[in-house]
This record gives structure tokens, C-alpha cells and sequence, in this order.
């Protein structure tokens, strides 16, 4: 074996992250009051958490620990890795309190932790699968039974809700936990078993508990599953990221939420131990990932067997699987990779996955889920309530009750603001300084952002210009123009002395756009999509009765106009356009093929007037198809 995996030291300041430039900020120290996030918000806390723990307890997940702890005979039900399901909607909850209090979800969190914490074994062990006739199971199929994945998300729950509530309940049963696997797994040279998990989420979960607890040893637990894995320890498979060592790799292969969830946890372990080999391998994927395995929508993992990444450009659109949890994994990934070194590239990334690739997988009213998220549907892809392997619900819960932290981070320079809201925020500098600042703006539906600086003092403040700016950004301070540089795909840098009720405003051209693929993503050729701001569109059958989306050509000069949409709640813009219906001639009829002529004419098609709405807002009414890519012709 070879010595880097013997090796499990490390030395390290877990307080400060001292290789990453951009520190996260409190969800607590921001307030999202805009129409378009704050009322999701509102309706996860209201709809969607207390919807999720009665399903928790119908499905029997929570029965599963009671049974654990004496409390109930019924049989253990579900997969193997349902306690996962408990944590991740437990984080959520601890997001959503740290947000704003809750007497009624705080029960709910309480009551929870009370079965968890009399589930545990005496030695720490904790998995309600495993726990009682299956004892003597424990730790004989790493690659499979996902003992330690479950373990992670328990870590990453126990961290969110000591950090929201002070308690350190969940937190002490979470470490007795991590103490026993760290005893438990290791170098052989030091006694210990070898072994890494086939469902990555660990290794993350191991840095947000050293950060949390101060304690080196979950540190290094995380950097030795992370050194052990491509070696062979849990079967070699591409599938499982365990075919070559992480930093040897150049893409991201195998199921692509585990893909996702092993470089996140590669990027926290960068930004703890500077790791310069392990920063390249992520880069290299980061690029190969954005340049040839990315869905317009953010979405990842384009097959589905496996919910696994396909060949380069494989990209198809009604059979993407594009799982939820894997966007949700890729915001996660991007997050971190922003954390090092401040690249608005990976903001771009995670705020089109965010506004694209999650919130498609959660209806509109808060209570059913896509799992597959296709860029075209016959009308046969519905929400649904729960699935029996749930894991995407609770991650989109725990999600959006994180986001407030996703929109601004500081750093020795000042503050930088990803993404944009109407909102409010508090914040602190390395230094100590308070920095209080008020967003106004429409944004995702309108470019205009306007932010006011409650604070006094020397610092920067670092704005992003997202890649899909391309012409016409404009920035000013006080109404000024900034003289320094605003370029698309980067953070406008603006350093000065500040006072109290300065405005800076950033405009934000929102055109739409007509997207193409590269010529390699074959299912696309010939094809647009229609893009404005951050936001994907679509067309779906119950705006365009009676006609064949397959039919819609798109003219290159097409003009669209935008207004609210009836149907859908009263923030959605949709598009409108006219383009050319040019359904199959009629010497098809009957033919599946047919010689091509070269003097056949294109038709034109007959004029039509269509309405594109937001992909994620997608089936939300009566069943129909839906498409995101358009056929294009260069007539007008």
C-alpha cells in the first residue's frame, strides 16, 4: 500500500481554514426578503419540513431507531440507508432555526434527537440497520451498505444544529460516533482496519466536525478515507471512484452524486491542508466537468444506469437522469472550489445549478419531488410526494434552508457577494469590524441591483458580473461610474472608504439569449435553448395547446417580449415569441426514412405564438410535454 495512505498525519488549524480565501458567513447573518427566494423559504419551513417528518414517520424511519432503543417491535423497514434520510431533513430544520426560530419545528428536532440519541451503542456505533440482528453484519460491506455515509450526514446534521442552537445534544452523539470510526479505521502499520465507503459524503463531513469541535483526528480520518480510495479496498470500480487514486484523476466518472460528494470533501481538505496535488486533480475535473459532462440546467449525471456520468458530450434530454441530489451535490463541490480562491466561474456554476438543476426538483406549492430532472418529456414525468429511496427530498430541504449562507463570503480583502436578492446582511471581517449591508433588487426577473453599505471604513467590496453579463454591465458608486474593471465571469473589485448609507449599483443586461451546444453534443445540433439571466426556459405543452413542441422552429431573430404568467405564481415571467410550426411533410407519411435531396427547400413553417416559462416551474400543472432545446433555422 503505498505511503501515502500509511501516513495519516497532518498539521493544521481547523479554527481558520487557513489555505482557502473566502470564509462562509452564518446563515443566521443573512435575511432573504425578495419575492422569489424568501417565499420558497417560507414554504419549506411551512410545507415542506413538517410534510418530510410525517412521512418520516410513516414510512417507518423514525421506528427504525425507536426499535434500536427498545421503544417498538416493528421490523425494520426501508433501505439499509434510511438514516440518512432522518439526518439530512435534521440539518435542514437546524438551517431553517438558525434562520429564524421555530417553537414548532424545534419540537419536532428535539423529539428526533431523543430517538437518535437512545439508539446508540455503547461504543458510539450508530446505524439502525446494522444495530441489533444484523450485529454481527457491521462493517463487512463498506462498499455497499453505506454505514459510513449515513455516519456523515449524522456529522454534517450535528454541526448545523449545534451552530444554529448552541446545544451540543445531537454534537456529542455525532463525536462518539466519528471517535468510533476513527479507532476503527486506518493504516494497518497503526492496527487498524483499512477500508473507505462506497457512497463518499464521509470525508466532508469529517472537516465540517474538526472545524466545528477543533479536534485534529476527524481531519485526518477525512485525509485518510480520501488517500486510501482508488486502491482497490471496496472492489476498483470507476462506479464507486475507487478505480484510481483522486489526484491521478482528470474526470469525473461513476455515480455522479458520489463523484460530486468525494471532490466537495476533496476541496475542504485543500482549503484545511493546502494540498496543491489534490487542488489540481479538482481543477482538471472542474474543467473537463463544465466543458463536457454539464447540462445547460446545471444538471449532472447524464445516465441512468448507473446515475452515472456518460462519455463526453453524452448529453441526452428526455432520457437525462440528471438526479436531483447531484445538482445539489455540484452547488455543494462549487461552493467549496469558490471558497479557495474566490474564481466567479464556480459561482457562475452554482448559481445555474441552484436556480436550474435543484429547484426543478421541488414543486411549486413545496410538497413533491423530482428525483430525474429530463430537458424534454413526453408529459410522463410527474413530482411525487416521497420515494422509497428518498434521498432527494430532505437534501432539497436541507439546501434551501442553507442558502442564506450561500450569498456572501469574507476574506482578509472585504466582502464578496455571489448571489443577488432583496435582503439584508451582517457581517464580520477578520478584523472585527461589522459591516452591515441592504440589497434591493428584482433579481433573477430583473438585472438592477442596488446595495446600500451600512458601515464605515477602508475594505473592498467584491461584486459578481456573472458570464451570461456579455455586454452592457454597468457599475456605479453614488451614482459615479466605477472606473475600475467590470468584465463578464469575474468580481468587480470596488476598494474604498466607505460610509454609512453609500449605494453601489449594479446593472445587469437581461437579453435573452439563444444558447447553442457544442457540435459533439450530437442531440443538440441544429438546436437553441433559451436563456434569460440565470434562468433556463422551456416549453410546455399546457402554454401551447395543440401543438407538437417538436414541431417549434425557432427563427434567429426572433423577438421575445416577457410578462408575468397567468398560471403560475405571480413573480414568473414568462416568454413570448413567435416562431414557425413546421411539422414533418407530407411524404413522410408512412416512412420512417428516405433518401435525402439535396434541392429540397427548408420549409418555413407556419407563424405561431409561443410561451416559454422557467424550467424549474416545469410540470407543474396538467401533464404535457416539455421542451428545453428548440429547433433553430436562420430564416426569419
Amino acid at each position: 500500500m503505498p505511503a501515502s495512505i500509511r501516513d495519516s498525519s497532518v498539521v493544521v488549524d481547523t479554527s481558520r481554514s487557513p489555505w482557502a480565501r473566502l470564509r462562509p458567513v452564518p446563515v443566521s447573518a443573512v435575511r432573504l426578503t425578495d419575492q422569489f427566494w424568501a417565499p420558497r423559504l417560507r414554504l419549506n419551513r411551512e410545507v415542506t419540513l413538517p410534510t418530510q417528518y410525517r412521512l418520516l414517520e410513516e414510512t417507518g424511519r423514525l421506528d427504525n431507531f425507536r426499535r434500536v432503543a427498545g421503544k417498538s417491535q416493528a421490523p425494520f423497514q426501508g433501505f439499509f440507508f434510511n438514516d440518512s434520510d432522518v439526518y439530512k431533513w435534521l440539518e435542514a430544520v437546524a438551517w431553517a432555526l438558525a434562520a429564524a426560530p421555530d417553537a414548532a419545528l424545534a419540537r419536532m428536532a428535539e423529539a428526533v434527537i431523543d430517538e437518535i440519541a437512545a439508539a446508540q451503542r455503547p461504543d458510539g456505533y450508530l446505524n439502525t440497520y446494522h444495530a441489533l440482528e444484523r450485529a454481527d453484519e457491521r462493517w463487512t460491506n463498506l462498499r455497499d451498505r453505506h454505514e459510513m455515509y449515513c455516519a456523515g450526514h449524522l456529522f454534517q446534521a450535528a454541526v448545523a444544529h449545534a451552530r444554529a442552537t448552541a446545544s451540543e445534544r445531537l454534537l456529542t452523539v455525532a463525536r462518539r460516533f466519528a471517535d468510533h470510526i476513527c479507532a476503527t479505521f486506518g493504516p494497518e502499520t497503526e492496527g487498524q482496519r483499512p477500508g473507505v465507503c462506497g457512497h463518499p459524503e464521509v470525508e466532508m463531513a469529517l472537516v465540517e466536525l474538526a472545524r466545528a469541535t477543533g479536534e485534529a483526528k476527524y481531519l485526518r480520518q477525512a485525509q485518510y478515507f480520501l488517500n486510501a480510495r482508488g486502491y482497490g479496498l471496496i472492489g476498483g470500480r470507476d462506479y464507486h471512484q475507487d478505480h484510481r487514486p483522486l489526484r491521478e484523476m482528470d474526470r469525473l466518472v461513476g455515480h455522479a452524486v458520489r463523484a460530486a460528494y468525494l471532490n466537495a470533501g476533496a476541496a475542504d481538505l485543500v482549503a484545511e491542508t493546502g494540498d496543491a496535488a489534490l487542488r489540481a486533480a479538482l481543477e482538471r475535473m472542474w474543467e473537463h466537468l463544465v466543458e463536457r459532462q454539464m447540462y445547460l440546467t446545471g444538471g449532472i449525471g447524464s445516465r441512468h444506469e448507473g446515475e452515472a456520468f456518460g462519455a463526453d458530450y453524452e448529453l441526452p434530454n428526455a432520457r437525462a437522469y440528471a438526479e436531483t441530489c447531484a445538482a445539489i451535490a455540484l452547488v455543494m463541490w462549487a461552493w467549496r472550489m469558490l471558497a479557495l480562491d474566490g474564481a466567479a466561474r464556480y459561482a457562475d456554476v452554482m448559481e445555474t445549478a441552484l436556480y436550474n438543476g435543484v429547484l426543478a426538483g421541488l414543486s411549486l406549492d413545496g410538497a413533491s419531488y423530482f428525483y430525474v430532472n429530463p430537458l424534454a418529456d413526453d408529459g410522463s414525468q410527474r413530482r411525487q410526494p416521497w420515494y422509497d429511496c428518498a434521498c432527494c427530498p430532505p437534501n432539497i430541504a436541507r439546501t434551501l434552508a442553507a442558502l442564506p449562507g450561500y450569498f456572501y463570503s469574507t476574506s482578509a480583502e472585504g466582502v464578496y457577494v455571489h448571489l443577488y436578492a432583496a435582503s439584508t446582511a451582517r457581517l464580520s471581517l477578520a478584523d472585527g469590524r461589522a459591516i452591515g449591508l441592504a440589497q434591493r433588487t428584482r433579481y433573477p426577473w430583473d438585472g438592477h441591483v442596488e446595495i446600500e453599505v451600512d458601515a464605515e471604513g477602508e475594505f473592498g467590496l467584491f461584486l459578481r458580473v456573472p458570464a451570461w453579463g456579455e455586454a452592457g454591465v454597468a457599475l456605479a458608486i453614488n451614482g459615479q461610474a466605477h472606473a475600475g474593471q467590470v468584465a463578464s465571469g469575474s468580481y468587480a473589485a470596488v476598494r474604498r472608504h466607505w460610509r454609512r448609507g453609500d449605494v453601489v449599483t449594479l446593472d445587469l443586461p437581461m437579453p435573452v439569449r439563444q444558447v447553442e451546444a457544442h457540435p459533439y453534443a450530437l442531440e443538440n445540433t441544429g438546436r437553441v435553448a433559451l436563456v434569460r439571466g440565470p434562468l433556463v426556459y422551456c416549453l410546455e405543452a399546457a402554454d401551447n395547446p395543440g401543438v407538437d413542441l417538436r414541431d417549434v422552429v425557432l427563427p434567429a431573430s426572433a423577438e421575445f417580449a416577457t410578462a408575468p404568467h397567468a398560471g403560475l405564481p405571480s413573480d414568473v415571467l414568462a416568454l413570448q415569441f413567435v416562431a414557425h410550426l413546421t411539422p414533418p411533410d407530407a411524404a413522410w407519411a408512412g416512412r420512417l426514412y428516405r433518401t435525402r435531396r439535396a434541392n429540397r427547400p427548408q420549409a418555413t413553417g407556419q407563424p405561431i405564438t409561443c410561451t416559454a416559462i422557467p424550467y424549474y416551474a416545469w410540470a407543474n400543472r396538467e401533464p404535457g410535454p416539455m421542451q428545453v432545446w428548440l429547433k433553430q433555422h436562420s430564416k426569419t
